[in-house]
């Protein structure tokens, strides 16, 4: 799971220290226990990114859920300019282990699909969605065949739909009709 904060920049340069610290209490109240509660391993974090490791796709998968519903909640009461958002990408595959850090294809791949998610949103390589098919009440919009930075073949993306991560809100534009249908009121938490 890769993970870094939309608008980090510019976050950091309208409110540094309250950026910083913001970051903090979201780590130690929310992803630090989130990530441990589904097993997982933070790697490493790269600023504002994190690296993790699961043993499992469904963990995986129901920890970038819970981070996103939290921020969610988090960030409702919060003007749209000054949230914190999360982009998430997962993918599954071998990776090297290198003393306590990791390397590979697969760690790149989950990079790129993070930069492909929108601010609150969590995409995922059609290897995660096969994984955790008729597992967990999730759905996805398949995004069709990627050509990921750096990445030799082309990946098939899914994007979480919002109405899945974190229950439902007022409908945007850009929600669908069958989300509203699906969930009463849509979540469109990108925005």
């Amino acid at each position: 799971m890769a993970t870094d904060v939309a608008g980090y920049s510019r976050l950091i340069g309208a409110d540094e220290s309250g950026t910083l610290q913001a970051l903090k209490a979201i780590r130690a109240e929310l992803i630090d226990p989130t990530i441990a509660s589904h097993n997982g391993r933070l790697v490493k974090t790269t600023g504002d990114g994190l690296l993790v490791e699961f043993g499992s796709v469904v963990d995986a998968l129901r920890c970038a859920t819970e981070v996103q519903t939290g921020m969610a909640q988090r960030n409702a009461p919060t003007p749209a300019d000054k949230r914190i958002e999360f982009r998430i990408g997962l993918h599954q595959g071998d990776v090297v282990i290198e003393d306590d850090d990791i390397f590979g294809d697969a760690v790149d791949i989950a990079a790129r699909l993070e930069a492909l998610a929108e601010p609150g949103g969590v995409c995922v390589s059609a290897r995660v969605r096969g994984d955790a098919a008729g597992k967990l009440d999730l759905a996805f919009e398949d995004m069709g065949q990627q050509q990921l930075k750096n990445i030799a073949r082309a990946v098939r993306v899914y994007r979480m739909r919002a109405d899945r991560v974190s229950g439902c809100r007022q409908p945007t534009p850009h929600c669908a009709t069958r989300q509203a249908v699906d969930c009463g009121v849509a979540l469109r938490q990108y925005e």
